[in-house]
């Protein structure tokens, strides 16, 4: 007899031949318990500062900079064309921001600047009411960022921000009516863009974080040995993946579309709920790339990287081409058949990453990152 995810994960492969795409699974091979080289570690996690996380403040901050720029504009003209300029521009700086978010440590937890750049999920709708009620009576203490920064983290940062660009009324901005809901929209581009200037300069400082995350070490405040610091980079991998199957996907679909939420979706109303994910996936194929992480392995487990960068490039595939309309995907099983595919796969990239690439460079195969040991 067929289990339930059986089932599931046969009707998505079944339906991927017609849709012109490969389901991921990848070759399987044994993996030989790694030790870990730590003579290469620092080395890694340079590669992972210099060629990821640092470039990634970066453009998300240049993102946040055009953002304000395009509000402003549409604030001076009003009208359907730089309102469409703007909501564009807003696909952009989601974009960039999905492909830094995977980094869930260091600077962007200090002063809850995760949550003030992006406050999801809202299980109990408490920051769309907060966006609302500033909507719906002018308040001079949202249209300044100077103020702004001060207020409930739901309200000044992206999602906030989409709802502006969005959400009800948001046809208002097309013309002078809707000035003070662009004033408000203008101070949350530039709070994200102070945001990012922040986190751009504490990872540029030459004695701060990435130093640490450079020379693991007894004197290190952060990483006391390379091994600590292996299961840093590590974990945000293994936690990107998780927040993709938890978070992005399941928060809307669990295998049922009847039961689907598609107004639980991130980004919704702007329709980058699959731009965003495929970004968090991509996030995590270039992390791997860009750190050079293969370097971790002995010669028999390399292959682990390229079986881990297989499935992730499937999901990746697979989310860029589903319909943008949640509801709408929901409601057309060729979409659902995508949604199935993600839910499989991505489990099984969770595994790869946790097992095989976590076994293979040295750390206990099986290791749980998500209890935060």
């Amino acid at each position: 007899m067929l289990t339930r995810c059986t089932r599931i994960a046969l009707t998505a492969l079944l339906s991927l031949p017609l849709l012109g795409l490969a389901p991921a699974l990848a070759q399987e091979s044994p993996i030989t318990p790694g030790v870990l080289d730590t003579a290469k570690v620092p080395g890694v996690m340079a590669k992972a500062v210099d060629g990821f996380i640092r470039p990634g403040y970066h453009h998300f901050t240049e993102e946040a900079d055009t953002m304000e720029e395009t509000v402003a504009a549409l604030c001076a003209s009003p009208s359907s064309e730089t309102l469409l300029n703007a909501q564009s521009t807003f696909g952009d700086l989601v974009e960039a921001w999905s492909r830094i978010e995977i980094v869930r440590v260091g600077p962007v937890l200090d002063d809850n600047r995760f949550e003030r750049i992006l406050f999801f999920p809202d299980r109990k709708g408490t920051g769309l009411k907060q966006v609302q009620a500033a909507l719906a009576k002018p308040d001079p203490s949202v249209t300044s960022v100077d103020t702004l920064k001060d207020k409930s983290v739901a309200m000044q940062g992206i999602g906030a921000l989409e709802f502006v660009l969005f959400g009800t009324d948001a046809e208002t901005l097309k013309t002078s009516e809707g000035i003070y809901r662009c004033q408000y929209g203008k101070a949350i581009a530039a709070n994200l863009k102070r945001l990012g200037t922040e986190l751009t300069q504490a990872w540029d400082a030459p004695k701060g974080v990435a130093a640490a995350w450079k020379t693991p070490g007894p004197n290190n405040p952060i990483y006391r040995d390379e091994a600590e610091a292996a299961k840093e980079l590590l974990g945000v991998l293994v936690h990107a993946a998780e927040t993709v199957r938890d978070q992005r996907i399941e928060h809307f679909y669990k295998g049922d579309a009847v039961k689907g939420l598609p107004r639980q979706a991130i980004y919704w109303r702007s329709g980058n709920t699959f731009r965003s994910i495929t970004a968090n996936i991509e996030a995590i194929r270039d992390l791997i790339a860009q750190s050079g992480m293969v370097d971790l392995l002995a010669e028999d487990n390399r292959s682990v990287v390229s079986s881990v960068d297989f499935v992730a490039h499937s999901l990746s595939r697979v989310s860029s081409d589903i319909e943008p309309d949640v509801a709408k995907a929901l409601a057309t099983p060729k979409e659902v058949a995508k949604l199935d595919f993600l839910l499989l796969n991505s489990r099984d990239l969770i595994l790869r990453l946790n097992n095989d690439l976590g076994g293979g460079i040295g750390l206990a195969a099986g290791f749980s990152f998500s209890d935060g040991d």
